[in-house]
């Protein structure tokens, strides 16, 4: 359904395009007079902000490929490399990342609306359709998407996930190892995800051309479900919808900036700041946010093959929903019993969706099994049994009879919702990580902590001092150049004094003229040498436990808050878990065991450390380190400056990334508040 276009261009260039390939008229009949219901409400906005969202991942993909490598020994530091060493590499990378939630949050929200407003009814069932084909593409994109890093919970989770195919009768194995490439996960999988993830986008970007297309020949269903019958009933499309889902875009972005900018390890996993590692099982290998009401399914299933049968079936079943809901009114504001039940379905997928992220085992599993049977009851019994004895409320007779007086209501019901949805999900992660850490260490006051944080100068400089004069010679320093301690947002060093620091090393290099290796001087340029020459080394001198290495080791450690802080995390923006863990071991020595506790013979008794038993020996000791500035020589003083020092060593872009987050707001909150007053106007006659 297009608008009647009478569009002429008055170039003459555009002219003499226009009678050959009429794209403008094709544009102006769809995007400009295309009629409109005039009763759309925000929930509508959602189909821009999909649309935005995915332009914004095909683009930064595409620049994050320019600097990827699809190597399993290479995969993971060329991602830390491109945070790190390319002009904004940490922006584009937490755009991804980022964008990839907010793109399936967008999803979610869409397809509730669709199933609540009953936009899946006749004459609408293949743009429902393709809908899901699209949900079911974006699936498979941020799947193979989160295994690129090539983290632990990348690696566990390939490992995990492919090996579901494996309970497919006679064939099952065969696509087992067409996906890996060989016998394992490694470096041939790698590849086929890295080419299909680049490949699947481009696709989706078709589907969503035929889903538009699709839209536009049946039009758009309405919060009333009233078909429009007059021209009162409808508005141009631009400029109304075009400005109402300019400003819905506007509020959104707020929100995908909050993450970008100060939240960019809130949703993600601290293992995958570990690289792959086949011989080292994760205690929990959880899936993103957005798969785990579909993981849930899969572990209440006892049986592999009718487990993996289930999680397939809670997705492909969706494409049925317009022959299993045969109600003749579409909109669930005029069925009490139908809107009743699509409440029940959507607290079902919340606890599906926390389940998920809990230990699979006991009364988890039990209660999935149960909110399993309602996830599909919901479809098989209840919508069917509703369509035969439900009695709707009286629909308007058009468009511009319809009382929307109330929907306000009905938005902030469900905004509360989601918002309480979000919630529940983030904090079945935190809680899930809270169990691996045992005991919680101490909340700290970090200097970089909070929107407007910074890493305290003296505190970096006396870090580095404890991790040369201690940590160095255990753990490696692998991603830090000599020059970066000159950056800005670094310990703050002039160019020479850097030069004299790395000065001080010895750097293997060559080989030289004659075939042969051989030691200089440390440069600028050089990275801080490993105090092992391999893995075998550090764990034959350190009681088989290689030493991990430090650069991320404050991203690569978390631990859960718990209720309610994990919500208080959320708009004080407390991402310093890792630190906090770090300080906490750094003090968590005990010389006497505590009573009932078994420390294996080589191991230290550690409060903080998961299981108590840690192969480090107590690492600092009052006056270790002599500090120039005063500072006092205590092991609380060295284990929070060399744990600021570690956080900068971690992420060294940080201040940048929370000063451009401040200006971005600004923009923001100052653009949204000019397409909301811009919209006010518009639609001041149309309503």
């Amino acid at each position: 359904m297009s608008g009647p276009s009478d569009f002429q261009p008055s170039n003459p260039a555009l002219q003499w395009i226009e009678r050959r390939l009429p794209i403008l008229g094709l544009m102006h009949s769809s995007f400009v007079v295309y009629p409109t219901p005039r009763n759309l409400n925000y929930w509508w906005t959602f189909g821009a902000i999909l649309s935005f969202m995915l332009g914004m991942q095909i683009l930064t993909g595409v620049i994050l490929a320019m600097h990827y490598t699809p190597h399993a020994d290479l995969a993971f530091k060329s991602v830390e490399l491109l945070v790190r060493d390319v002009n904004y590499g940490w922006l584009l990378r937490n755009m991804h990342a980022s964008g990839a939630s907010m793109f399936f949050f967008a999803v979610y929200v869409h397809m509730l609306r669709g199933v609540y407003y009953g936009s899946y009814k006749e004459p609408r069932e293949v743009l429902w359709i393709l809908g899901v084909i699209i949900y079911l593409l974006m699936m498979a994109t941020g799947f193979m998407g989160y295994v690129l890093p090539w983290g632990q919970m990348s690696f566990w989770g390939a490992t995990v996930i492919t090996n579901l195919f494996s309970a497919i009768p006679y064939v099952g194995e065969s696509i087992v190892t067409l996906l890996w490439g060989g016998y394992s996960v490694g470096n041939p999988t790698l590849n086929r995800f890295f080419s299909l993830h680049y490949l699947l986008p481009f696709l989706i970007a078709g589907v969503v051309v035929l889903h538009v297309w699709a839209l536009h020949v049946a039009g758009q269903n309405n919060p009333d479900g009233v078909e429009p019958k007059t021209e009162k009933d409808t508005v141009p499309f631009t400029p109304h919808a075009t400005i109402k889902d300019g400003f819905g875009v506007a509020c959104f972005l707020l929100l995908y900036a909050w993450f970008i900018f100060y939240m960019p390890n809130y949703l993600g996993d601290a293992d995958n700041y570990i690289p792959a590692n086949p011989g080292v099982t994760p205690p929990h290998i959880v899936p993103e946010w957005y798969y785990l009401p579909f993981y849930a399914i899969l572990r209440s299933i006892p049986n592999k093959l009718a487990g993996v049968i289930g999680m397939f079936s809670a997705i492909i079943i969706l494409c049925f929903l317009p022959w299993l809901d045969a109600a003749k009114t579409r909109s669930s504001k005029y069925r009490p019993l139908a809107k009743q039940f699509f409440w029940i379905f959507v607290v079902v997928c919340i606890l599906l969706g926390y389940l998920g992220a809990q230990p699979p085992e006991g009364i988890y599993v039990y209660a999935g099994r149960v909110l399993t049977v309602c996830y599909f009851a919901y479809f098989l019994i209840v919508l069917p049994l509703l369509s035969r004895i439900e009695k709707p409320r009286p629909v308007p007779n058009s468009i511009s009879e319809a009382i929307l007086a109330k929907s306000g209501k009905a938005v902030a019901s469900i905004a509360v919702a989601l918002v309480a949805a979000g919630a529940l999900f983030v904090g079945t992660l935190q809680d899930a990580r809270a169990e691996e850490g045992g005991t919680k260490p101490p909340g700290n006051s970090w200097s970089f902590a909070g929107p407007f944080g910074k890493y305290d100068r003296g505190a970096l400089q006396r870090g580095l001092k404890v991790y040369k004069e201690v940590c160095s010679n255990c753990h490696a320093l692998s991603y830090i150049a000599f020059r970066n301690l000159g950056d800005p947002g670094g310990p703050g060093y002039s160019a020479a004094q850097v030069a004299a620091f790395a000065s001080d090393y010895k750097i293997k290099d060559g080989p030289n003229d004659q075939g042969e290796m051989f030691e200089r001087p440390g440069r600028a340029a050089d990275y801080f040498p490993s105090p092992f020459p391999n893995e075998q080394a550090a764990r034959a001198a350190n009681g088989g436990a290689a030493p991990p290495d430090l650069s991320l080791i404050t991203k690569a450690r978390s631990y859960g808050r718990g209720f309610p802080m994990f919500i208080v995390d959320f708009f004080s923006q407390y991402q310093e878990q890792g630190p906090d863990y770090v300080a906490a071991v750094l003090q968590g020595f005990e010389d006497k065991v505590p009573e009932g506790v078994t420390i294996p013979e080589g191991s230290y008794y550690n409060k903080y450390f998961p299981g108590h038993a840690i192969k480090m020996p107590k690492p600092l000791s009052d006056g270790q380190v002599t500090y120039d500035d005063g500072s006092p020589a205590t092991v609380a003083q060295y284990a929070k400056d060399v744990t600021t020092f570690l956080m900068w060593a971690a992420e060294p872009h940080m201040e940048a990334r929370k000063r451009i987050g401040f200006q971005v707001f600004i923009f923001l909150i100052i653009f949204a508040g000019l397409m909301y007053f811009t919209k006010k106007k518009v639609w001041a006659d149309s309503h």
